[in-house]
């Protein structure tokens, strides 16, 4: 008679039968997030409100690299324009902010698959 063990998905000696090809694709990951955070550190995007006003360059680590201000429009004698004027930089920086962050999270989503919110893999992610 032959004695048959119930299949727990594990192989020889405990071990998880696939642990070393996971292993290796979240090594992979790593890697890869890595480079991509590089790449971000890197890359810039600019923003512009107010009909090119004010314009704001960020990279993809959310660092403002400039604002740029359009000395055409200025007119430091009119002070409801100087409220307008650091309204619209407010506006111009948080919609930078608010853009690098979305293209941060896009480009890391394409290597995680949305495996964000495991634990140990959110230290990955700033």
């Amino acid at each position: 008679m032959t004695k048959r063990r119930a299949s727990s998905g594990f192989g020889g000696g405990g071990m998880p039968g696939g642990m070393g090809g996971m292993m290796g694709k979240i090594q992979k990951m790593q890697e890869d997030m890595q480079q991509t955070q590089a790449q971000l550190e890197n890359e810039t995007l600019e923003v512009s409100v107010g009909g090119g006003a004010v314009r704001v360059v960020i990279t993809g680590h959310q660092r403002v690299r400039s604002i740029l201000i359009n000395p055409e429009v200025v007119d430091l004698n009119d002070e409801e324009w100087m409220q307008d004027l650091q309204d619209l930089v407010t506006l111009a920086v948080n919609q930078a902010i608010e853009e690098s962050q979305a293209l941060a999270a896009e480009r890391l989503e394409k290597i995680t698959g949305g495996l964000g919110g495991l634990p140990g893999l959110g230290g990955m992610f700033g």
